[in-house]
């Protein structure tokens, strides 16, 4: 089966829009496209859904998957006819979690528990055989990638749900997930990871994180890939085709496995995909050491990702009109406002010209607007977090530094909090965290960069096409 079957329904994404009074789609990720639709096309979408019907109406909604500028609506679509699947979950002295885990995953379920040459190997032993969950003891310790690979080689269902065991699942999570493999180019299908509340997640560390946890990608349904406004994607929890995946993680890598495995998938020409309306929760760490310790662990993947995946790893991409935009503004000189005025209009003209749709200027205007927002806001996050040792530097020497990384260390936590949302936490307490957050991750990819004697993972990335007909 190469075509998406019957009955499977596409919804638009919320930032793409109907133009040219519905002759036209514009929207799309990593770059914006503009979708010219025929007039049988147009018939075929009912308002922002496409249900697949015949095969016109299948390519039509591959066609929108594959620039993003739509994503399933799995809660309309049937289940999938075959949906035999194995859990494999990694463990390495955590028999306590576990056995929450193999409660919330129920009775009835292929299950393997792979333990990682845990030191109290007889207690996960004990939690697996109550649960009647296959138990593979390894000699020696894998990590991560390594014990998920030792359960894969042990799968014989044609999917593969890999879960932490620090992770709650729904009872719908799985099913739901498999859902998105009757599109048969889906390889890997991820939940929205929530925090896990507990006694201990109250401390102020556990509040931020499970307001601005790391593996939370949010609640905007996505296709993943590199440069995309979800770029990776946590196999904490994850569903995956087992004839999709070769091998699975790369052994070599202990941190930043699930990224690397997420992009093969992608470089080979399988879909990844977010699905927010499904989550796991994660038991994330709320003690302060432990927390930074982990934080500044993900910031290590970095150089390992750049020797893997070099056009891939970038921490900021820009146009080029954006980044002269941004230095522009940087310079903080009489004539910065005149310049950035004059760089966003030149712009906007040159995108409407190539939208060439009814209200193209508005349009053009529009996406000038955001994207030179979203280049500033980016700026701003590399001057707190991957650039801000450089930044600290540059603080010592000069009074535009100073200003610049004053506003950013700002602006970020200012617009959460004026955009509302689920904060819970007072805003000192959450800017101290955010900041520390940055600080940790940062100070990671510095030392990756060191250890490698390379600057790879710290360079953004620039990126010429803005609006791709």
């Amino acid at each position: 089966m190469t075509a998406l079957p019957m009955g499977f329904v596409v919804e638009l994404d919320p930032k793409t829009r109907i133009v040219d009074r519905g002759r036209a789609l514009l929207g799309g990720a990593p770059t914006t496209h503009l979708l010219r639709l025929t007039p049988r096309a147009q018939r075929l979408l009912t308002g922002r859904t496409l249900r697949v019907r015949d095969a016109a109406s299948a390519r039509l909604a591959d066609r929108l998957l594959d620039l993003a500028i739509a994503h399933p609506r799995i809660d309309e679509c049937p289940a999938h006819p075959d949906p035999r699947c194995t859990y494999v979950i990694p463990v390495h002295d955590r028999p306590r979690p576990l056995d929450r885990l193999l409660t919330s995953i129920g009775p009835g379920q292929q299950v393997i528990v792979v333990d990682d040459a845990s030191a109290d190997r007889a207690g996960i032993a004990a939690v697996a055989a109550r649960h009647g969950a296959r138990l593979i003891a390894l000699p020696q310790n894998l990590g991560p990638a390594g014990a998920r690979n030792a359960g894969l080689r042990a799968v014989r269902t044609p999917f593969v749900a890999f879960v932490d065991s620090d992770i709650v699942l729904d009872k719908d999570t799985v099913p739901t997930l498999l859902k998105h493999f009757l599109d048969p180019r889906t390889a890997v299908a991820v939940p929205r990871i929530t925090g896990l509340h507990t006694p201990s997640s109250r401390t102020w560390i556990g509040r931020y994180e499970n307001t601005r946890g790391s593996l939370d990608l949010g609640a905007r349904p996505a296709s993943v890939r590199p440069g995309s406004y979800v770029s990776w994607a946590s196999t904490a929890c994850s569903v995956a085709r087992v004839s999709a995946i070769g091998g699975g993680f790369d052994e070599e890598m202990r941190v930043a496995e699930d990224v690397d495995f997420g992009w093969r998938a992608v470089a080979g020409g399988w879909r990844v995909r977010f699905e927010p309306t499904v989550t796991a929760a994660h038991e994330h760490r709320a003690a302060f050491g432990d927390w930074f310790v982990r934080k500044l662990e993900y910031g290590t993947g970095a150089h390992p990702l750049a020797v893997r995946h070099p056009r891939s790893v970038a921490p900021a991409i820009v146009a080029p009109w954006s980044a002269a935009l941004t230095v522009a503004l940087l310079a903080q000189r009489r004539w910065s406002i005149p310049v950035a005025a004059a760089i966003g209009g030149v712009t906007a003209v040159r995108i409407a010209r190539k939208l060439d749709v009814e209200g193209a200027a508005g349009l053009g205007a529009r996406l000038t607007a955001g994207g030179a927002v979203g280049a500033l806001l980016q700026t701003g996050a590399l001057i707190t977090r991957h650039w801000w040792p450089a930044a600290v530097a540059g603080c010592l020497v000069s009074q535009r530094v100073r200003r610049a990384t004053a506003l950013a260390m700002v602006a970020d936590v200012a617009l959460e909090y004026a955009n509302g949302g689920r904060i819970d936490l007072d805003l000192p307490r959450y800017w101290l965290a955010h900041r520390l957050d940055d600080v940790a991750y940062g100070a990671g990819v510095w030392l990756s960069a060191l250890r490698g004697r390379s600057a790879r993972a710290l360079l953004p990335q620039l990126r010429r096409a803005a609006t791709q007909p």
